[in-house]
């Protein structure tokens, strides 16, 4: 039996190794070393620069927003959903889910063709005699680009959660005399705790690290610390540089990991 796991897992350690070890401890070794291979930290302290903390700032700052406008939205409906009954759940997780299976980039770029000045939203306003919207190439678009994308992953780990809340712990807060409030703070919220710190990092980890969306929604008029990265690579051809600012997002996913780690031991926020 222990051979037949260690056979079955082969493919897995295979894929493991190299597609996430190999190029991980490349990024380390480019982003510890100068072009002719010496060891060197100024590669990472070149975030201390004014254009490249701007752009770590902005990206955290953009990538919180995100991250508190999709909490906001998707607690209520996780709510909903895990009290509803189990086809219109099933039929509301399914509508979520759908637009994962389409492309990342056309999702973005159907974005940019409904808000761009001439684009569909505004053809409506203008119709209705409304005032039109002027927020492509600005923060607001990248930020609705965000939440468009990122929503899903926060109303999933929640919902997860509380579809498998014990009801007769509800049940009976409120026979002993709670009231709705009293059973959301005192019960419901504090089990719900893994779901939402799962569904934070989930969040959070891709828009602070996101590029496409900023290129597109904020028309390269924006920089992120992930364009940042990203122009270092493509047009400086950077390797050390790009890899050096790369570790600096490291620290926070691993970061957030530990955070993950720590408030859902049990692997209870799991989206999936």
């Amino acid at each position: 039996m222990k051979n037949n796991r260690r056979l079955l897992s082969g493919p897995y350690l295979f894929w493991s190794v190299s597609f996430i070890i190999i190029p991980l401890l490349m990024i380390v070794y480019y982003g510890l070393t100068d072009p002719e291979g010496r060891f060197t930290l100024s590669n990472i302290a070149a975030i201390t620069t004014q254009e490249n903390l701007k752009a770590l700032g902005l990206s955290l700052l953009l990538a919180l927003i995100c991250t508190v406008i999709c909490l906001i939205l998707a607690y209520p409906l996780a709510m909903i959903l895990s009290t509803s009954s189990m086809n219109s759940s099933s039929f509301i997780v399914l509508i979520f889910i759908l637009p994962m299976w389409m492309n990342f980039l056309l999702r973005t770029l159907a974005w940019q063709t409904l808000l761009e000045k001439n684009g569909v939203i505004n053809l409506v306003l203008t119709v209705l005699h409304l005032p039109t919207l002027d927020i492509i190439n600005t923060p607001y678009a990248i930020v609705l680009g965000m939440v468009y994308d990122f929503l899903p992953f926060m109303v999933l780990p929640i919902y997860n959660v509380l579809s498998k809340l014990d009801r007769d712990m509800v049940n009976a807060a409120r026979d002993l005399g709670a009231n709705g409030l009293q059973t959301f703070i005192r019960i419901i919220l504090p089990l719900s705790i893994p779901g939402i710190i799962s569904g934070i990092t989930m969040v959070f980890v891709p828009a602070l690290t996101t590029f496409v969306i900023s290129d597109l929604l904020g028309g390269g008029k924006i920089l992120l610390i992930g364009n940042v990265i990203e122009q270092t690579f493509k047009q400086g051809s950077n390797w050390n540089l790009g890899s050096g600012l790369s570790l600096v997002l490291m620290i926070f996913v691993i970061a957030s990991m530990g955070i993950v780690s720590k408030y859902d031991k049990n692997g209870k926020g799991a989206a999936f």
